[in-house]
């Protein structure tokens, strides 16, 4: 009796078994964003565990463990800690709030006379106070969809937590295992592939890093020019706020507006809403220098993209995907970029990996000219007499 599965047969299995997964994953959709954020927290914190690893000579368990816990107890005590002065400054900007509706209120109760018109504000404008009373109190038909929401983002939440923490401490047997799901003669370009692609992403995460470092140095400066309070804390989070695309630039720029429509300037002979005014334009013309010309260049050069390439993709990421779309596109496409490449030189029959030097050249990090000087000049090795 044969045991060989035909060649039809096989491609049949192979057509149900793609089609299954398929089916799974379209079922499942809604866990490919808890566990993508599971990942890159994993990916984020990576860099540290290596350290731990190659330094300190600690065991990769333990470093991972190590790494998992701390962290998670800094998640859970910076905001335990921080909430009661965030309740109480809460408290006091919505107390300023409602005296600042009741002088509206009170101003508006006053006839405006023009002339031989008389206006009544309080017959055309609504009770502001009762207005916002009304928008903040959640409606009781509401509270149900409320809690469900509640209930579910917890549930995210506990999948991103969990995910993390797998990936972190077994993502190595993870990576063999699908390794090892390639025929024997293959795994060993399978694993070469796989260290390519890890490449790509610890050089993002290296222009991520030199990114934040420089937007949050160019805002302290900035910052400290114009005497903005709190220009160092401003600055740093200006630069932590960078990683996240679009909301990030728009909290820290709200952090800014605010401090200087409170405080105003320490030596600018500014009204307060007009320093403010001066601190929201500074940041729109720097975050956009960032956005559009620093951003593409530094993670272009990268991973070894096209800086218009970068842009684009960023921008179609934010509309199409969101946040977290635009935050993995670059990779992503960097990464489809070395799998291509490789199923290129494979179908043409060419070696499947290039030279560093080559690559490079491929790539347009190095220019031909400059890289054929190079190899020009390098030394021969001379022959024994």
């Amino acid at each position: 009796m044969n045991k060989t599965w035909s060649i039809q047969t096989r491609y049949f299995v192979l057509g149900l078994i793609i089609v299954f997964l398929l089916m799974v994953a379209w079922f499942i959709r809604e866990m490919f964003a808890p566990l993508i954020m599971a990942g890159l927290i994993a990916y984020l914190l990576y860099p540290v565990i290596e350290f731990l690893c190659t330094r300190l000579k600690m065991h990769r368990k333990v470093a991972s463990h190590l790494v998992y816990f701390v962290s998670l107890a800094l998640i859970i005590a910076i905001p335990a800690t921080l909430l009661p002065t965030l309740f109480n400054e809460l408290k006091t900007v919505v107390n300023d709030l409602l005296a600042t509706l009741d002088q509206v209120e009170t101003y508006l109760s006053h006839p405006l006379a023009f002339g031989q018109i008389t206006v009544h504000p309080e017959m055309l404008v609504p009770s502001l106070k009762s207005s916002l009373t009304g928008f903040l109190a959640p409606l009781p038909e509401d509270a149900w969809n409320l809690i469900a929401t509640t209930s579910k983002g917890a549930l995210w939440f506990l999948v991103i937590v969990v995910g993390a923490y797998y990936f972190m401490t077994d993502w190595e047997t993870f990576r063999e295992w699908l390794i090892r799901l390639a025929p024997v003669d293959h795994r060993q370009d399978v694993r070469r592939l796989y260290l390519e692609i890890k490449q790509v992403w610890m050089a993002y995460l290296r222009g991520q890093l030199t990114l934040m470092v420089i937007v949050g140095v160019v805002f302290t400066v900035v910052w400290s020019i114009i005497g903005l309070p709190g220009a160092l804390i401003l600055g740093i989070l200006g630069g932590l706020f960078s990683l996240v695309p679009d909301v990030g630039p728009f909290i820290a720029s709200a952090l800014a507006f605010v401090v200087a429509l409170l405080e105003g300037s320490t030596w600018l002979p500014l009204s307060n809403i007009w320093f403010a005014l001066l601190v929201a334009g500074l940041y729109v013309v720097l975050i956009n220098v960032k956005s559009i010309w620093l951003r593409p260049r530094i993670l272009g050069r990268s991973v070894r993209m096209h800086e218009g390439l970068v842009f684009l993709s960023i921008v179609a990421a934010v509309i199409f995907t969101g946040i977290l779309g635009a935050f993995i596109v670059v990779p992503v496409l960097a990464s489809a970029g070395v799998i291509f490449g490789y199923l290129r030189r494979r179908i043409l029959g060419l070696p499947p990996f290039l030279p560093v030097e080559e690559r490079n050249v491929e790539a347009g990090v190095v220019p031909m000219e400059k890289s054929t000087k190079t190899a020009s000049r390098s030394p021969r090795k001379k022959k024994g007499k």
